[in-house]
């Protein structure tokens, strides 16, 4: 199991990796792609289902927390040898925490 500072670093991470597919100007070409690919087919579900996951603050996050924890993982050689019983729980421990930053600085906009 991966300690507490190694979490906050991945769930710091996730936070950052959510705010750049979610929100960031340089993605604003590809989300405008993947919207007009939408609207040209409302009614597809996969569709829908890709924009929902590139628009959702919780939906990307979540994905894209469990990514870069795979990815430490398989980096540092730490995947193997832990039930992943344990690894699923750093996920949600890692994505709880991007959740969490995401949830403060929407906070702080609605102050400003």
């Amino acid at each position: 199991m991966i300690g507490i500072p190694v979490l906050a670093i991945l769930a710091l991470a996730g936070y950052r990796a959510t705010q750049l597919v979610v929100w960031d100007s340089i993605l604003d070409p590809a989300r405008d792609r993947v919207i007009d690919w939408q609207a040209a087919r409302p009614e597809s579900s996969l569709r829908a289902a890709a924009l929902t996951l590139i628009t959702c603050v919780y939906c990307a996050g979540w994905w894209l927390s469990g990514a870069i924890l795979a990815a430490y993982l398989l980096a540092t050689g730490t995947w193997h040898g832990t039930p992943l019983l344990v690894h699923g729980l750093e996920w949600l421990a890692v994505a709880g925490g991007a959740v969490l930053l995401n949830r403060w600085d929407d906070s702080r906009k609605a102050d400003a």
